[in-house]
């Protein structure tokens, strides 16, 4: 997926989800969860879904990166956030 399709990391998604670009996020099973708490309660106020991955490993080189990631948001299409 491009890299303009999500974003990765817990500030960047945080973002994605507080403006409502997210459509769904992706949190590491081996993240600390003071990093991840917030994503998940923010995600689950908004009625975006969280789903698990097994490693920081593997969901940060699954969005492209050489380094681990706590978290990413897929993000909704430009196109569907501006016909809202």
């Amino acid at each position: 997926m491009p890299a303009r399709d999500r974003v990765a990391g817990v500030r960047s998604t945080e973002r994605a989800i507080e403006s409502r670009s997210a459509k769904k996020v992706f949190v590491a099973q081996d993240a600390e969860d003071k990093v991840t708490r917030r994503i998940v309660a923010l995600c689950k106020e908004k009625g975006i879904t969280v789903e698990s991955v097994p490693s920081m490993k593997e969901l940060g080189e699954s969005c492209g990166l050489r380094v681990g990631a706590s978290c990413c948001a897929v993000l909704v299409p430009p196109e569907e956030i501006q016909g809202h």
